[in-house]
């Protein structure tokens, strides 16, 4: 489950396209940030990650969040500022489950490195889409885990919100403030729609005679999509989003992503008593099996670099995002490698011992060091912001503030796993089935941790 919101030049304070996702995935789905040069190749071939297609001569330099073992990405930028999140969707149309496909994840890593502004990458997607479908699984320990997917595609310049069903499709272009999540939401105001769409709704029985053509009413799954709170979610971060018109920054569609449980509720906030409907998703068990395990925020600039903000971990609320820049080298050092599938060294899982440390105790734990996570956020925007306040800075000197905000966050997290593992804080509430589902997540992680 995941949620996704643009912000067009329009609706911002700094007159930047302003776009943000938390990926949640499994609890052990490592995911990392991950950078392709810029390539030219003579490769007849590329292989996604169960099927290979055409390779193209020229591909363009890309920042993935990516899980592990897949080989496509949850979000990521490319050098020309494009920018793309993805979501599962539940639909009507059945999913075959024995030929291979390309994921949501796959389209998304091709249309970054083919495509060089949002209207090419919106026609890349929807044309492997057409060619060679999305039916692949897209879980990792729950090999049952298969699901359409849903866009958010931006540029600098302009944002496109595209829907599929199958090899269906609908597409409309942004204006304002948009989020989506795990739920078709393009009706009969879409702007593109592929050829055969609305005859095959028609065909199935899901458009009445004389009735109007909605891409949500015919092809959502009710079901699925109810269970998900994809709703409830998609509500909540288009409530903050509105809030802040004229006046968003990347730092308050951080906090978007940082929202836990339900915002109008007082009180200390313990994961235990979480649910699918919290932005910053915490998991319980069965019925709340993801929590947020990647995190990005993009100020796309049409003139000079654009600014990717990205935690490279999971629990945003527990996290500090680092900018990154392209082009760049930054993360593809020791310190940004991918991580393994059990706890190693790698920026994912050194914030991952730190997090599954504060399960203890959760609202203490974190207090212990919530006054300088804030502390070294803000620190890091107010960098960012006065390099480029002197003009368009270089690329080396942008790499150099990314590599020292990397070591400081690495620091940071040893420093406060520490500061909580010396509290030595009893644990609470009493939740029996939800600590014993993460002592099991962690024995297969590797990791051990107080119960």
């Amino acid at each position: 489950m995941c949620d996704t919101f643009v912000a067009t030049p329009d609706f911002t304070a700094s007159g930047h396209l302003i776009f943000g996702k938390n990926s949640d995935r499994e609890p052990n789905e490592a995911q990392a940030i991950v950078r392709y040069p810029a390539a030219e190749t003579d490769a007849p071939f590329v292989q996604a990650t169960y099927i290979r297609i055409p390779q193209v001569p020229r591909t363009f330099e890309v920042l993935l969040s990516r899980p592990f073992h897949m080989w496509g990405g949850e979000m990521g930028v490319n050098e020309r500022g494009v920018v793309i999140g993805n979501e599962a969707v539940f639909t009507r149309v059945g999913i075959d489950r024995k030929t291979p496909a390309l994921t949501g994840m796959d389209l998304l890593r091709f249309a970054l490195e083919r495509s060089a502004s949002a209207t090419a990458a919106l026609e890349t997607v929807t044309d492997l889409l057409e060619r060679y479908g999305q039916d692949a699984c897209g879980g990792y320990e729950n090999r049952r885990m298969f699901y359409h997917n849903s866009f958010l595609i931006a540029d600098p310049n302009e944002a496109y919100c595209l829907e599929t069903a199958g090899r269906h499709w609908a597409a409309l272009r942004v204006r304002g403030f948009r989020s989506i999540s795990n739920g078709l939401t393009i009706e009969s105001d879409y702007d593109r729609i592929s050829g055969g769409c609305i005859d095959f709704a028609r065909r199935r029985g899901w458009l009445k005679r004389g009735a109007t053509f909605s891409f949500r009413g015919c092809f959502s799954d009710v079901f699925y999509t109810h269970f998900s709170r994809s709703c409830l979610r998609r509500e909540r971060t288009t409530r903050a989003g509105l809030a802040a018109r004229g006046c968003l920054t990347a730092a308050m569609a951080m906090d978007i992503l940082r929202m836990e449980g339900d915002p109008d509720r007082t009180g200390p906030f313990h994961p235990a008593r979480s649910d699918m409907g919290s932005i910053c998703m915490h998991a319980t068990g069965l019925f709340t099996p993801s929590q947020t395990a990647g995190s990005l925020v993009g100020e796309m600039r049409p003139a000079g670099p654009s600014t990717c903000w990205m935690t490279g971990t999971s629990i945003p609320s527990t996290a500090v995002f680092l900018p990154l820049t392209l082009p760049g080298t930054t993360l593809m050092d020791a310190g940004g490698r991918m991580p393994a599938a059990r706890a190693d060294d790698s920026l994912w899982w050194r914030h991952e011992r730190l997090y599954r440390l504060c399960l203890t105790n959760y609202p203490s734990a974190v207090e212990a060091f919530r006054r300088e996570q804030a502390e070294l956020q803000d620190a890091f925007v107010r960098g960012e912001r006065t390099l480029f306040d002197g003009g368009a800075p270089t690329a080396a000197a942008l790499d150099a503030y990314s590599a020292d905000c990397l070591t400081r966050v690495l620091e940071a997290y040893r420093a406060w796993h520490d500061r909580v593992a010396a509290l030595r804080l009893k644990p609470a509430p009493r939740a029996p089935l939800y600590r014993r589902r993460w002592r099991r997540w962690n024995r297969r992680a590797g990791l051990s941790l107080p119960a």
